[in-house]
């Protein structure tokens, strides 16, 4: 999505109103279209996908802003001071962060959206309150600010596997966390009016049948995707051959048949990242005709490298550079505005059809549907036996969850306790699966990261969407797994739109093979930008660990090739930040 940027300033302060008048003028030169919001605040704009601007109840929302189809108001709380804006954030749903102003003009509160499609970062200086989703440059010149590199903080995101949400790992400004709101009149935090706990708590509750849960996933993710289809076009639609982009493709053209311009698939060098088979049953069934191309490969280099992590957080979303920028340029060169895709169903409609789940039931109901169909199909997908899964789970019943941690030999051991993301704070409540689930939903904002091929197309995630977030998190794990399958409740409510090649499928497309080529084959690269990188000068890794680690030897017998691409992108990050707060060094 596009690009905003809000510049609020103070009354009678000569100072303010000349350096807000200055970064309107750059914005405007650098392609902004800027519009007053009020006598002293403006909003700037910029493409693809150029954020559009809703007036809603004293809030100025930016962004996409969608009515829900059957929206559930949360119970009036007259002495909530969020009472409304948790009504909004269940009213509508979309990609937008909010602005309200108060008194005098003045910026008064700011507010994300609960998918976090948008990021949303906020600071004052100099008299100027200044809202943003992404790293402007231009204002960072104009009023260098006086922030800092959080190490330890750097370091903990190093080895948390959901670190794109949360504080951001600089000292200064403010990050909001999907559905929280900021009240800009006080010192305190941010306050969270949405949070996952809140929906995966009605899965607790009694399940609704097969049929009608199956309903209600299918309404949520075709009211996600006609929303998103329809902010602009033309269309493409991402086919890779997988579950997750049939399901929104078969949601496309049940509700948008002429909206797509180009189906695009991309097949990898390797058999098992080549889906075309899929793709081409998928063709058959839903009348459309895809356009299949290599997946693009390239050699690792310093300049992929110095790319990776443009934005506020670092780039885990840009580490494919060259399919990125294939695919940038073969959609702008067909004149497509906006790219449709299937990410983040392994999350939320979750895959992990694993013994996990049956800790979760036995938690809600032991003893019960022992030898039910689900049961048996999940111990033999599992490989083990019912027997063994009862042992397993009476002794899990209500252990405490771990927080999900990435381990490597180059990862210094940290001292003091890890931090929990504030959405995973709850997660003990749930069973195993469960809480899981609620990790993949963090894990999703991450979908929605910059890169080379978000900064040319409007790239667009339906299951990443709040009404399918919602439906998934409200539905048991056991529940979302039907038939001991993984995203089993998906397969049969996509069963009557699907080709039973794809819903029957039991393996996945994998490029871990064609990616771990590309990083054996980069190692002259990857070794001293990370030995002899800053991450290493600053103690976050150990460079005589990493030394060890970055050999063909230890790839090939140890693997964990995405944790050294993760820290590659960490590396970029602190590189440019650091060149961007010290620009004179």
């Amino acid at each position: 999505m596009g690009r905003f940027l809000v510049v609020s300033r103070r009354q009678n302060d000569d100072q303010a109103e000349a350096l807000s008048r200055a970064l309107d003028e750059d914005a405007r030169s650098l392609g902004f279209s800027t519009v007053a919001l009020n006598a002293h605040a403006w909003l700037g704009v910029q493409g693809p996908g150029v954020p559009r601007r809703t007036d809603v109840g004293g809030w100025t929302l930016i962004g996409d802003v969608f009515n829900r189809r059957s929206p559930v108001l949360p119970s009036p709380k007259p002495d909530d001071p969020w009472d409304y804006e948790r009504k909004l954030m269940a009213r509508f749903w979309g990609r937008y962060v909010g602005v309200r102003f108060g008194a005098g003009d003045q910026l008064a509160a700011v507010l994300r959206d609960p998918s976090g499609a948008l990021e949303c970062v906020t600071w004052r200086h100099d008299g100027v309150a200044i809202v943003c989703g992404a790293v402007e440059d231009f204002v960072l010149k104009r009023i260098r600010p006086a922030w800092r590199l959080n190490i330890r903080r750097i370091a903990e995101a190093l080895r948390d596997p959901v670190p794109e949400t949360g504080p951001l790992l600089l000292d200064g400004p403010t990050a909001l966390e999907p559905g929280s709101a900021l009240d800009l009149s006080s010192d305190r935090t941010p306050d969270e009016l949405w949070k996952p706990a809140d929906f995966a708590r009605r899965s607790l509750g009694p399940a609704p049948d097969l049929d009608d849960a199956a309903d209600q996933l299918s309404s949520a993710v075709d009211e996600a995707t006609a929303g998103l289809a329809g902010i602009s076009s033309p269309l493409a639609a991402e086919v890779s051959g997988g579950l997750d982009s049939s399901i929104v493709a078969a949601s496309l053209v049940a509700g948008a048949p002429d909206g797509v311009a180009l189906w695009l698939n991309a097949f990898g060098a390797a058999p098992e990242a080549d889906e075309r088979t899929y793709v081409a049953a998928l063709a058959n069934t839903l009348g459309i005709a895809p356009h299949c191309v290599p997946h693009a490969a390239e050699p690792l280099s310093q300049v992929w490298l110095e790319a990776l992590s443009p934005g506020f957080r670092p780039g885990l979303t840009a580490l494919d550079r060259p399919h990125d920028l294939d695919w940038a340029h073969r959609l702008e060169g067909a004149g497509i505005v906006g790219l449709m895709t299937g990410a983040g169903g392994d999350s939320v409609l979750f895959q992990r059809a694993t013994m996990d789940v049956f800790v979760d039931r036995w938690r809600a109901r032991p003893w019960r549907d022992l030898f039910g169909r689900d049961v048996v199909e999940l111990a033999a997908s599992t490989e083990i036996s019912v027997w063994t899964m009862i042992a397993d789970a009476r002794r899990r019943r209500r252990a405490p969850h771990p927080a999900p941690r990435r381990d490597h030999p180059m990862l210094p051991a940290l001292s003091g306790a890890d931090p929990r993301h504030p959405w995973l704070e709850d997660w003990d409540e749930f069973g195993p699966a469960k809480a899981m689930h609620l990790a993949g939903v963090v894990d999703n904002v991450a979908r929605h990261g910059p890169s080379e091929l978000t900064a040319r197309i409007d790239v667009r995630h339906p299951l990443c969407a709040q009404p399918v977030i919602e439906a998934c998190l409200a539905l048991p794990a056991a529940l979302l797994t039907a038939g001991g399958r993984e995203r089993g409740l998906a397969r049969l409510a996509f069963r009557d739109r699907l080709p039973a090649r794809i819903i029957d499928r039991r393996s996945k497309g994998d490029m871990t093979r064609i990616y771990g080529r590309m990083i054996l084959g980069g190692l002259d690269v990857l070794r001293p930008w990370l030995i002899e990188g800053r991450l290493a000068a600053l103690k976050v890794i150990d460079p005589e660990a990493a030394d060890r680690a970055l050999t063909r030897e230890a790839l090939v017998w140890g693997g964990r090739y995405s944790t050294i691409m993760v820290a590659a992108a960490f590396e970029s990050w602190v590189r440019r930040w650091e060149a961007r707060l010290n620009p004179a060094s």
